[in-house]
């Protein structure tokens, strides 16, 4: 309280105002997998983000920091999945790198180039990726030289220059005309050296001579294999990595590590190995609580197969859930208009964060177009969905005229009360934003005063909750309430230094057994 010493007017402000409460952001999902690099510019400086989360805000900044689509790898389609389908931000924690740039740990694609001829023209040119590791064997080269008009011509003008078409996963990437390899600024050499991100040569024959011309595909590329475990992605919370190094990261809010499937189909790791990593990131999430952790189910699985797997794994909690079948999308890292099969864990991040932003976070993330999908691994039936919804198991189906859809909305728990993906994170989000906008009540009085000043501010917030629809009831006094007085913090409890507010809370649930019952009627009798 100040001092008054002399006569004067005095100037006070008091906080009696209210504290509004904010709610959290709930679309923020984490990837943990494989990527082709893993760097960042940090002071000026390109530095490895390998293992470490890094944030990303579209397709392009993930390129930039983890490149592009990989043959061996699902990250890179399920977070292309993920932002196709409606998510904005995420963090990415790439556990391997696939396109090495360590000449010690990785090969390099080439291929080598006859002198253009004769068989006994030799070999001219070799041709090396300038990446190291499996992404040089996406690309092709096309050489080109002019043709002369007729036998007699053509004796007479042999070629002397060629041009050279570099594609990139069937894309043509970059293109250059007049090469030689003479003396002179159009060297092959010095152009790819100088000019180009994708190759570079060597000189294996004679100069002046022209490569023959043709189609050729790099191979060879390769990366020394790095055994992942359980570790990696468990992580070390002093370094900062893996699931640890989310841990200094309160705004993700869902999880998911579709490479964990890649390792699986390698036979890195077993079914066992596959259900500890899948248990270390349910671990995660109860942990943090705040957290939900998108499962994928194992390929190449009928719903039989499935139900099998899921009684063996045994996963009882409230805070993840589990996706079937695969989905089949459209394979970019090949091209060719070939498609191939993603676990849809990325696909089902990207829905939640579209549902979040559009309708809100209290409705299930079910009945949702699965954008980018094709196709799906199994065209899953009714009964066959029949065996798989009551055990946890959120089927994807294709629907004739509406398209590919998600066609659940459950949890893995056993506990009734828990049982939808939406109660769970809505609760989520209002106890962590309730949790967040109180922490200026810590060592306050401990009296009637901030008791009141707490159920105002949270009937406040939970009433806002409840015009948009999150709550059930047809006034707030049915939908929630808010107890924080003496029978809540009688003296023994204050005594202790401990302030109990008490909340309850009607959420409502999606209609997942839309029931119409219809009958014959005789009508009026006049």
């Amino acid at each position: 309280m100040p001092n008054y010493l002399s006569p004067g007017v005095y100037m006070e402000e008091v906080d009696r105002g209210t504290k509004p409460i904010e709610s959290v952001g709930t679309a923020v999902a984490a990837f943990i997998g494989y990527t082709e690099k893993a760097e960042d510019i940090r002071n000026g400086e390109k530095v490895s983000v390998i293992g470490k989360p890094t944030l990303v805000t579209n397709w392009s900044q993930y390129v930039q920091k983890f490149g592009g689509f990989l043959k061996d790898a699902y990250t890179p389609d399920s977070v292309y999945g993920y932002f196709a389908n409606g998510g904005s931000i995420c963090y990415i924690i790439s556990v391997k790198t696939l396109g090495a740039a360590d000449p010690d740990s990785a090969t390099a694609a080439k291929v080598t180039v006859n002198a253009d001829g004769d068989a006994k023209a030799g070999k001219l040119l070799e041709l090396v990726a300038k990446n190291y590791g499996t992404v040089g064997n996406n690309v092709e080269v096309e050489i080109k030289t002019p043709k002369a008009e007729g036998e007699a011509d053509a004796k007479k003008l042999a070629p002397t220059t060629f041009s050279l078409t570099i594609k990139v996963g069937g894309a043509v990437k970059e293109q250059y005309n007049d090469l030689t390899t003479g003396k002179g600024d159009n060297n092959v050499l010095t152009v790819l050296e100088t000019k180009s991100e994708v190759l570079t040569a060597v000189l294996l024959g004679k100069a002046d001579l022209v490569p023959a011309a043709g189609v050729y595909a790099l191979t060879g590329g390769s990366v020394k294999e790095k055994a992942i475990t359980l570790n990696d992605y468990r992580g070390d919370v002093t370094q900062r990595t893996g699931l640890s190094g989310l841990e200094a990261l309160d705004d993700v809010t869902m999880l998911l590590a579709p490479d964990l499937m890649t390792a699986f189909q390698k036979g890195d790791i077993d079914a066992k190995g596959v259900q500890a990593v899948q248990q270390a990131m349910i671990d995660y999430c109860e942990l943090v609580r705040y957290c939900f952790a998108i499962l994928d189910a194992p390929p190449n699985l009928m719903p039989q197969e499935v139900k099998e797997w899921r009684m063996q794994v045994n996963y009882d909690t409230t805070r993840a859930a589990l996706y079937y079948p695969w989905v089949e999308i459209a394979d970019t890292a090949s091209g060719g208009g070939r498609t191939r099969l993603v676990p849809p864990s990325g696909h089902m991040a990207g829905i939640y964060a579209r549902v979040d932003n559009t309708r809100g976070v209290h409705k299930a993330p079910g009945n949702e177009i699965v954008r980018t999908a094709l196709g799906l691994q199994v065209q899953v039936t009714k009964g066959e969905q029949d065996l798989l919804n009551p055990i946890g198991v959120n089927c994807i189906r294709s629907f004739p005229g509406r398209g590919i859809r998600v066609w659940g909305a459950r949890t893995l728990s056993s506990d009734a009360s828990w049982r939808y993906i939406n109660v769970r994170r809505l609760f989520n989000m209002l106890e962590e934003s309730i949790e967040r906008a109180t922490q200026w009540v810590v060592f306050e009085p401990n009296d009637p005063a901030l008791w009141g000043r707490i159920r105002r501010d949270i009937t406040a917030y939970l009433t806002v909750i409840w015009r948009t629809g999150a709550l059930f009831g047809n006034s707030p006094a049915e939908a929630f309430y808010v107890k924080c007085d003496a029978e809540t913090n009688p003296p023994e409890q204050r005594d202790l230094g401990m302030l109990i507010t008490e909340i309850g809370l009607c959420p409502v649930k999606p209609a997942e057994f839309v029931i119409f019952r219809v009958s014959q009627w005789a009508g009026p009798s006049s």
